[in-house]
């Protein structure tokens, strides 16, 4: 899948100019790039257009200008975008009451290394967690978790002839599963394949 280059942002006032055109487009989007996976979680698929959207939104807040410093958010940005072989994912604990989820963040510590994506007719794969940082510690879990999932040639090639895509969670405290994607979804992540 394509990085972002320095030729592929614009500038504020040119993205300003098109932002509610971007914006509408990008909703559009991640409707096919977001799964939930029970009540209180979700897998937000990563891909170029998801990082180009965030990039031209922090510039636009950051006001970046600089060629520096637009090098320096992709080298940040560059490694979430799928690299043809696999697929990555920020996943997300999402408990809206406070004290809710400070009781279920120290409940689900491992949380992230047990979310299996599984594509038909083979096992499931689990993800590399968090390569960047950890992001649990012995008396809890992270709201939020970076994961990549690497996939076989032989898998990739079943994904894209149409078999079907499973998630699950096997956390002891937060057992859910999605048997069959939905088809909008599933067609997006096998682009990431390309």
């Amino acid at each position: 899948m394509k990085k972002i280059s320095i030729s592929d942002l614009l500038s504020i006032e040119a993205y300003d100019a098109q932002r509610p055109a971007f914006r509408q487009a990008m909703m559009e989007h991640k409707k096919t790039r977001r799964l939930e996976l029970g009540p209180n979680a979700s897998l937000h698929f990563e891909d170029y257009m998801v990082m180009r959207y965030q990039m031209l939104e922090l510039i636009r807040a950051e006001k970046i200008r600089g060629e520096k410093d637009l090098l320096e958010e992709l080298e940040a940005y560059n490694p979430l975008i799928p690299d043809g072989k696999n697929l990555k994912v920020t996943f997300m604990l999402e408990y809206p009451d406070e004290n809710e989820r400070k009781v279920m963040l120290s409940q689900l510590i491992g949380i992230e290394d047990l979310i299996s994506i599984q594509i038909e007719g083979f096992d499931p794969v689990f993800p590399i967690a968090n390569e960047d940082l950890p992001r649990s510690t012995e008396e809890k879990t992270s709201a939020v978790h970076f994961l990549r999932y690497e996939f076989t040639d032989d898998m990739i090639a079943a994904a894209k002839a149409g078999s079907n895509l499973s998630v699950a969670c096997g956390h002891d405290n937060y057992q859910h599963r999605v048997d069959a994607i939905a088809d909008d979804i599933r067609q997006s992540l096998v682009r990431d394949f390309d």
